[in-house]
Parts: structure tokens; sequence; C-alpha cells
């Protein structure tokens, strides 16, 4: 949901030549989980073509900010900017659930835009 959330926020901000977008886990899904498809497409994003991808810390050292959704031990050793959002699995929760947590993630994805642009 973050990436897909950075992804409009990088087109509504005309940023797509300024903002490089990796996505990743260091344990991944096999899926992204029906009920996260569900919730996105209310809003007319469509993750159902979307396979989650592992990610190493090698990546994550290149980049300026890494934001984790709570779930993550991550330390790196690169000079980047860890955001632990501490965020809800969505899996196996309620799609009202679920909703809730899209709709965080948007906002702290938003505010994370905001933050840089300053």
């Amino acid at each position: 949901m973050s990436a897909a959330f950075a992804e409009r926020e990088r087109t509504r901000r005309g940023l797509e030549d300024e903002v490089e977008i990796l996505t990743g886990g260091t344990d991944p899904a096999d899926e992204v989980h029906p009920e996260v498809v569900e919730a996105m497409q209310e809003l007319g994003i469509d993750l159902s073509d979307r396979v989650p991808q592992a990610v190493s810390d090698e990546e994550l050292s290149s980049c300026t900010v890494v934001a984790t959704m709570g779930c993550s031990t991550l330390e790196l050793d690169a000079d980047v900017d860890v955001r632990d959002w501490a965020l809800e699995d969505p899996h196996g929760q309620s799609v009202d659930r679920v909703r809730e947590i899209r709709d965080e993630i948007a906002e702290r994805v938003a505010d994370l835009f905001d933050e840089y642009a300053e």
C-alpha cells in the first residue's frame, strides 16, 4: 500500500524524475493479501497484479528514507533516515480495519512527501 501511495504522490507532485520508489520486504509475503487488494481498489488503485518482492540491506542502504511498517528489525549502517511506522499487519483483518490501516498509510506517505518538499 505504501508504495502505491508513494507512486500516486510522486505523480501528483510532478516528481517522477526526482523520486525513485523501492518497495519490498526482508521477508515478503507470497501475495498481496486479498483484503488489501479490495481496500485499495476502492480508491481506484489496482494491486491485483503486484507480487511482493524481497529487498536487500544493500538496496535499502542506497535510499534516502526507508519506511518500515512495524515488523522490521532493520539496522542499516548507511546514513539512511529509517522510519518505523509501527502499523498493524492488515493480513487477516476485516476490510473495515484494513481501510483504517490504508488511510493511515496514505496520510503518512503524504506527510513524508510534505516533509521532504520543505
